[in-house]
């Protein structure tokens, strides 16, 4: 199975300006999500796709490989799916550009799981903490028992009426593809729920495509705010 994975970045950043070109111990924001994906020894190549020169010119000296794709996407999946049309492969994984505590063992994880033949989507999840519970900017996700996602939401969910303490997930900026999904998503017109989240993947749910989840114990970070830049920093240090 050829898996390439594909980082979308864009300078036009807004909670963050220019996020994807921060620095964070000396590297540039993409430039070191680059970096931890290409540890992984599943996949094929490693692709930033941007639609900004001087994204693309920072890669380049930092010996990144770098795609320009255009500036009309609404989304990083149709970012993924331009390249999609250009270098051959059977799964495309989305590793989203502000996650610079990716690991190679969950990009290892998401490629186990889409070694099921009747995968077409594939994202991964983690024990949510508490911190995470009533952040909007931590996704969670609930599953059914075969492991299909039921819903993503910024709330959270489920909501414990009775005090029952369950298990809350928080969901990770990574995707998996096979082409035909990915073809599909970008002829679909953007969902009810997904406008109202601000999640791109309710709209495979709300259109009838599965989405399976798969479990990780490695968290991850996204990088939306000066807060979670100043997290992510000192973090880096402490596992260094």
């Amino acid at each position: 199975m050829k898996v390439i994975a594909v980082i979308p970045a864009r300078l036009a950043s807004t909670r963050l300006p220019r996020k994807m070109l921060r620095e964070i111990h000396g590297l540039p924001l993409v430039v070191r999500v680059y970096r931890a994906v290409r540890a992984s020894s599943a996949l094929a190549d490693v692709i930033i796709a941007t639609d900004s020169d001087e994204i693309f010119n920072v890669c380049r000296e930092h010996s990144c490989n770098a795609h320009m794709t255009s500036p009309r996407h609404r989304s990083g999946t149709e970012r993924v799916h331009e390249i999609s049309q250009s270098v051959a492969g059977d799964v495309y994984l989305n590793v989203q550009g502000d996650e610079p505590m990716v690991r190679a063992e969950q990009i290892d994880t998401i490629v186990e799981l889409m070694n099921h033949s009747d995968v077409q989507v594939g994202t991964l999840k983690t024990p949510a903490i508490s911190e995470d519970l009533s952040n909007p900017n931590a996704v969670k996700v609930v599953t059914d028992f075969a492991g299909r996602a039921l819903y993503f939401s910024r709330s959270t969910i489920p909501f414990d009426r009775d005090a029952t303490q369950p298990r809350y997930f928080k969901h990770l900026g990574i995707y998996a593809y096979r082409k035909p999904a990915l073809d599909r998503f970008v002829s679909l017109p953007e969902s009810s729920l997904e406008r109202a989240e601000r999640l791109e993947q309710l709209r495979f749910m709300e259109n009838g495509t599965a989405i399976y989840v798969a479990e990780t114990p490695h968290d991850s970070i996204g990088v939306d705010t000066e807060e979670d830049l100043a997290r992510v920093v000192k973090l880096l240090a402490d596992r260094k």
